[in-house]
């Protein structure tokens, strides 16, 4: 079920909304709460995943009862009862993702041709939570938490529905206190409202409308496409993975604040970076914070040698490449990411702080774009292939297709659009209050945000593109 989808911004989140406050706690007991956004959370999943809830019921479980042997245990039996836990949830998602990706490169490495077999199913946000429950283990370990003595809790933790498909990654330590002890305050719920509309506009009038462009242009033949036309693709895709993923950020956000919630930021203008190590520190911040935390560091980070350092970037974006998909497209991306990141922490990256600040800039953009040619197409041939006609040496054709042929009013206004709400300095326009409080600013915030929502309904009810980038991964 689509946040940008009729069905659950009029049916399903209004009756979740009513229930959840009709539903009698004190503010420091929230059991009943819990349990109602427990039972929501799983229908909201197996509405979309009637099959693999269940596997979501057995991750729940074995979370929780590995959180609790992981706490009670003396160190040595602690330590089995963590790696056990990892494996366990490291393995389903390796079963469920990357099974198909595994055999297919055995069979061209030893050249086997084995029996066709139907290729597994992809659950929805499997990636999400698994990592939201590997970092609930290892913290129990670290002993930054305690463990969870309710399952209820911890299947609220792992299923609750804002977050669920496609994050941000929420860690434990960042929301533990929140599932016994919070508290709905109007303002709050305001905010709330206020992010989901802004998420849903970002979502729906720029991601969609960047995106089919994109979508189209990707389709053709690439000697069919002009140098033009072939960066006003890979710009537009550009815009529909941040707006549409940055889009859907906002609406977790938003939603969680609804119900009391309040989760970390999980994007800051990544666009506006100067170099791809700002990139990273502003793009899914949840995920590039967990992979820092729990594999850079653990592996050494920067405290041994060079060679060491470098060795540890490389092994942490492969590993980030791959998170994103089963595929070497999907690697070479991490790879070419974690190459920049090398770089930048030698001379160039010394020499790139005292360049010009829009050269700044330009390199990062540059760096970015080129490598979501590789995360959009599905091969190295055809990334190849498109990255040879950005360069302007294509293979020959008739080139039928322009950059004209593309570009219409609404393109034009919401590529503007989306190129102003790239960077940070109108930021305070949109859904984060001034300091000082008028009555005239609530009437023009209120009036935007309406007419935001009026045209995303609008565009939802009368176009049938509507796709989520992230829904894969």
């Amino acid at each position: 079920m689509l946040f940008s989808s009729v069905i659950f911004i009029f049916k399903f989140l209004p009756l979740a909304l009513l229930f959840y406050f009709l539903v009698k706690d004190s503010s420091r007991n929230l059991f009943f709460k819990n349990i109602f956004l427990l039972i929501i959370s799983l229908i909201f999943y197996a509405w979309g995943e009637p099959i693999y809830v269940l596997l979501m019921i057995l991750s729940i479980v074995v979370n929780y009862i590995f959180g609790i042997l992981i706490e009670k245990n003396s160190p040595k039996p602690s330590r089995w009862a963590l790696i056990t836990g990892i494996l366990v949830n490291v393995s389903l998602l390796i079963y469920f993702k990357y099974s198909g990706f595994i055999t297919q490169n055995i069979q061209a490495i030893f050249h086997l041709k084995l029996e066709d077999t139907h290729p597994v199913a992809l659950p929805i946000g499997i990636s999400f939570y698994t990592f939201q429950s590997l970092s609930y283990l290892i913290d129990i370990y670290r002993k930054e938490v305690k463990a969870q003595t309710s399952a209820i809790n911890v299947g609220l933790y792992i299923s609750f529905f804002p977050q669920l498909i496609a994050g941000p990654i929420v860690r434990y330590t960042d929301i533990n206190h929140q599932i016994d002890n919070r508290k709905v305050e109007w303002d709050g719920f305001v905010l709330g409202v206020q992010r989901f509309i802004i998420g849903l506009a970002k979502k729906v009038l720029l991601a969609n409308t960047l995106g089919e462009v994109a979508d189209k242009i990707f389709m053709l033949p690439h000697n069919e496409i002009t140098t033009l036309c072939s960066w006003l693709g890979i710009l537009c895709y550009s815009f529909q993975i941040f707006f549409d993923f940055s889009g859907y950020s906002d609406m977790a956000i938003g939603l969680g604040r609804m119900f009391g919630f309040t989760f970390l930021e999980n994007f800051n203008y990544p666009y506006a970076a100067k170099s791809i190590r700002d990139f990273w520190r502003r793009w899914h911040i949840s995920l590039s914070s967990w992979f820092r935390d729990y594999l850079y560091i653990p592996l050494g980070g920067n405290r041994g040698t060079i060679l060491r350092t470098h060795v540890n970037l490389i092994i942490v974006f492969f590993i980030t490449g791959l998170w994103h998909g089963a595929s070497w497209n999907f690697v070479i991306w991490g790879l070419f990411h974690g190459f920049f990141l090398i770089v930048e922490r030698g001379w160039f990256g010394t020499w790139m702080e005292r360049q010009w600040s829009p050269f700044q800039h330009l390199y990062a953009v540059l760096v970015v774009v080129v490598g979501w040619v590789f995360f959009r197409l599905n091969t190295l041939n055809e990334a190849w292939s498109y990255l040879k006609v950005m360069a302007g040496a294509g293979l020959p054709g008739n080139h039928p297709f322009a950059f004209v042929d593309f570009i219409n009013q609404k393109v034009l206004l919401s590529f503007i659009a989306a190129i102003m709400f790239s960077t940070s300095w109108i930021k305070w326009r949109t859904y984060e209050t001034p300091n000082v409080q008028t009555t005239l600013w609530s009437t023009i915030v209120t009036v935007v945000l309406l007419c935001l929502f009026i045209l995303s309904i609008a565009n939802i009810a009368s176009d049938t593109y509507n796709p989520f980038i992230y829904f894969r991964f």
